[in-house]
């Protein structure tokens, strides 16, 4: 297949998945609240892509949720050529991809996070994964959520889940805190073996977090919480904004390869405390 028609796919597809969690987004708001859309380009001078983040703030589900496309091109700056594969000897990329970051009113539902990327040099692979940080452990619903994340990986193959989980719960590590950062989920990058088995398998991780958000949300959004509840969740939330702003791959890919800041820092949740 030629690589162009695999970069139209593969963007394509997170600009659709961009679409449908936006729109499941509004109707669990009932559609009292609606998200804010700003598009941005790479660089104003020349045509180096770009792409848009929607955030939608203070809802009565959801205290900040934002869901970002990118499509962007260009040449990598030297610091980073290489620690990019593909990049040592030409600089030239182009990749997509979507992000997703929910923060919640309800501290008993979770903080929740999901993104996948294409991304081309002289090699191209796909990234991405999902993980949920709940600033109260409910196991139940920590062994829904690995159930749900093993059938996906095994409708693929059988070795996914174990790998990925592992990878996820390497990655999303506080060093400096030596605690994980939530529940874990699945993290994956460099997935280059065939395109049309990896796209696939990223296409499901899209739709399965569309699923798990739903299930959880709609199973605790009528609980009733308490502010000593409200206090934990704002202590967890530091914890969250201390990764993504010291170990987040996606974050300083972003910043360094001339990306969006608005929508590189939506992650960051809207109230957070340290103690």
């Amino acid at each position: 297949m030629d690589l162009e028609i695999k970069k139209d796919l593969a963007s394509n597809w997170f600009k659709t998945l961009q679409d449908a969690f936006c729109d499941n987004v509004c109707k669990l708001e009932r559609n009292k609240y609606q998200f804010k859309s700003k598009t941005w380009r790479r660089n104003l001078k020349k045509d180096e892509g770009g792409g848009e983040y929607r955030i939608l703030q203070n809802g009565k589900v959801f205290e900040k949720v934002g869901i970002n496309f990118s499509k962007v091109y260009g040449k990598f700056p030297k610091q980073f050529q290489k620690k990019i594969p593909g990049a040592q000897k030409d600089p030239r990329f182009w990749a997509s991809g979507i992000s997703v970051v929910m923060h919640m009113k309800n501290p008993l539902i979770p903080a929740m996070h999901f993104n996948t990327r294409y991304i081309c040099t002289t090699q191209n692979w796909f990234g991405g994964g999902m993980d949920v940080t709940p600033s109260k452990i409910d196991k139940t619903e920590k062994k829904e959520f690995h159930k749900i994340l093993k059938n996906m990986c095994n409708r693929h193959n059988k070795n996914y889940y174990k790998k990925y989980k592992k990878w996820c719960d390497e990655y999303f590590y506080l060093f400096h805190r030596k605690e994980p950062r939530g529940i874990g989920g699945i993290f994956f990058d460099y997935k280059k073996d065939n395109f049309e088995k990896d796209f696939k398998f990223v296409r499901d991780v899209g739709t399965t977090f569309q699923l798990i958000f739903n299930k959880i949300i709609k199973k605790k959004i009528k609980k009733k919480w308490t502010n000593k509840d409200k206090e934990q969740q704002y202590i967890k939330r530091g914890r969250y904004a201390e990764f993504n702003l010291l170990y987040d791959r996606g974050t300083k890919f972003g910043l360094q390869t001339g990306g969006n800041v608005e929508g590189i820092l939506m992650s960051l949740p809207p109230l957070a405390k340290w103690k």
